[in-house]
């Protein structure tokens, strides 16, 4: 089995939609994870970001049952309250264009759990020194 990752709104969202420009790409590195019987964590942010942008879509009964198996799994990480101040205070300070919020919670939970590679093309996760994999 390979080295875990982690899946991202940008990932996800491109995976369910058939009309995303990145569909595609997510689609076969999504089968090549697949394939590879490799270990999937985000957080319950991801996941929260995901319903809202879903909440009018086909692909909405997806998310929920990748809420349900990741949450099972014990694969949702939450982040501290320590942690959501300090992705306040870095906010705060970026520039225009910089991070969100979840983002800079998603970088601490991939931190915490020791991943490198995410399921997205975010430029911000390349930019904080992640692999991302489309």
């Amino acid at each position: 089995m390979r080295e875990p990752v982690f899946l991202d709104t940008v990932g996800l969202l491109a995976l369910w939609d058939r009309s995303d420009q990145w569909h595609p790409a997510a689609r076969s590195a999504f089968s090549r994870l697949s394939a590879e019987r490799v270990e999937l964590y985000t957080t319950s942010l991801v996941l929260l970001e995901c319903a809202n942008a879903a909440a009018r879509r086909p692909y909405r009964g997806v998310v929920a049952a990748l809420w349900r198996e990741m949450t099972e799994a014990g694969r949702v990480v939450e982040p501290s309250r320590e942690e959501i101040a300090q992705a306040w205070q870095a906010y705060e300070r970026m520039p225009s264009g910089g991070p969100g919020v979840v983002d800079l919670l998603s970088f601490r939970a991939m931190e915490r759990l020791r991943l490198r590679r995410a399921f997205t093309n975010d430029r911000h996760f390349r930019t904080a020194g992640f692999e991302v994999l489309f």
